[in-house]
């Protein structure tokens, strides 16, 4: 997955080109390519992934045998085993009356004596075992399908999280486009006002124009002046902002895109659209991974049985003995009865708040949703007011000029006409901005 993700992120790269002023442009796909590589928060969702699938296969390590080796030496301060033995009482009749015949009495004697025997003062144990379980009351397939679910919840958190990046950067963009546009307004304002101020220079010089008019326009100059420092302050720190978010290595760039509408169409079928979310599948993994839970602890109150074998060496009678065998064994958990029956109980509403859970948000997802496919609406209306506005400003404009140049308006009414045009823009900008990012909203909603 890392080495598909660097691939595309080394392509787009390739595809970067650079304006006149040497300048880096991106598009914005080549920001979210960008950022699903280098975000933090998206490597830390495939790390996730990866532990998971190292959790998976553990889990599934439990159908082998379980193989153990014990090795054990020891020395004691006295013999573990002792007994004392009398001959005279475990010799049989018939044999004392030989004995009698063939030994003195002195030997007879001792022989009635008892014998102290004792074993076991130190020693070497070692065993090689393996057990296999047969049955555990399903924990063992339980715990392998509660891995699985784990590692499909991991990737559904990785595309939850890619989602989330791919909805930043666009912010990111659109506001920084935003800006950008707005400083473009301020150049032709500025051009504008540069223009209009040297013809007026002339006729104040001339003698045909008042210097109010001229210095009507130097103000007007400087608070355009004052605009262009807060906005260019504004673009480095959010070419910073995005620079960090897609892990760039400069924030000397540009940015490139297209004035154009993305066409969406809501699906017909919400429940369905809703089944679809990240959202929605999460929520339904929790509930089978609370059903899962459930099964775990009925199958803790019910026998396990394993078979084994082993391989045994000792030296505990000073001589070497190695021996094999074979066991079976039964455990039936008798007092884990009274503790497991509530656990059984609590991973059941456990599951119930899990599938409240679903129910809940699905109806949650829904409106979240309808409201994105309201605020994209919403944005298209206010773009098109916006471009009506401009079109009626720059008409506006022109009479205006004309009016002034022919002496039949004050330069007020011209400065007014020329700051409606300046905010018709600036409205324009903002709203094909926020339509963007209510595209992004919608997408990341999981309407489209």
């Amino acid at each position: 997955m890392k080495n598909i993700a660097l691939s595309i992120i080394l392509f787009s790269l390739v595809l970067t080109s650079q304006n006149a002023d040497g300048q880096t442009v991106y598009t914005l796909q080549q920001l979210r390519d960008s950022a699903l590589v280098n975000n933090s928060s998206v490597k830390a969702a495939r790390y996730d992934i990866e532990a998971a699938r190292e959790q998976r296969k553990e889990a599934f390590t439990k159908y082998f045998p379980s193989v153990s080796a014990t090795g054990v030496w020891f020395n004691a301060s006295r013999e573990m085993a002792e007994t004392q033995i009398n001959p005279s009482e475990m010799m049989p009749q018939e044999l004392g009356s030989v004995l009698q015949q063939s030994f003195p009495p002195e030997a007879l004697a001792a022989l009635a004596n008892p014998i102290t025997v004792a074993m076991m003062k130190d020693g070497v144990i070692g065993s090689v075992t393996a057990v296999q379980p047969v049955f555990a009351g399903g924990r063992i397939l339980n715990g392998n399908r509660l891995a699985k679910i784990g590692e499909e919840v991991s990737e559904l958190q990785l595309q939850l999280s890619e989602k989330q990046v791919v909805k930043t950067t666009d912010e990111y963009f659109w506001q920084l486009v935003s800006l950008e546009e707005k400083s473009r307004t301020i150049d032709a304002v500025d051009s504008l006002l540069s223009n209009v101020s040297g013809n007026v220079e002339t006729a104040v010089n001339a003698g045909v124009a008042v210097r109010n008019d001229l210095l009507q326009i130097q103000i007007r100059q400087g608070e355009i002046s004052s605009q262009r420092v807060k906005l260019q302050n504004g673009i480095s720190l959010l070419k910073m902002v995005l620079a960090q978010y897609c892990g760039l290595s400069d924030t000397a760039f540009a940015l490139s895109y297209v004035d154009s509408l993305t066409v969406f169409t809501p699906s017909d079928d919400q429940n369905r659209a809703v089944a679809a979310t990240t959202e929605y599948k999460l929520l339904e993994k929790q509930v089978r991974a609370a059903d899962l839970q459930k099964k775990s602890e009925l199958g803790k109150n019910l026998p396990s049985v394993a078979v084994g074998a082993g391989y045994n060496y000792h030296n505990l009678l000073d001589n070497d003995r190695t021996f094999g065998m074979v066991f079976a064994t039964v455990q039936v958990p008798i007092s884990d009865w009274w503790g497991g029956s509530h656990a059984v109980r609590r991973a059941e509403i456990n599951r119930q708040k899990a599938e409240d859970q679903l129910s809940d948000n699905a109806e949650l997802l829904k409106i979240r949703i309808h409201k994105a496919w309201n605020g994209v609406t919403q944005a298209r209306q206010q773009l098109e007011i916006a471009r009506l506005s401009i079109n009626q400003a720059e008409e506006n404009l022109r009479l205006l000029r004309d009016s002034y140049a022919a002496g039949v308006c004050k330069m007020s009414d011209l400065l007014e006409a020329q700051l409606l045009f300046q905010q018709s823009r600036d409205r324009y900008t903002e709203a094909f901005s926020g339509l963007k990012i209510s595209e992004a909203e919608w997408r990341l909603s999981g309407g489209e």
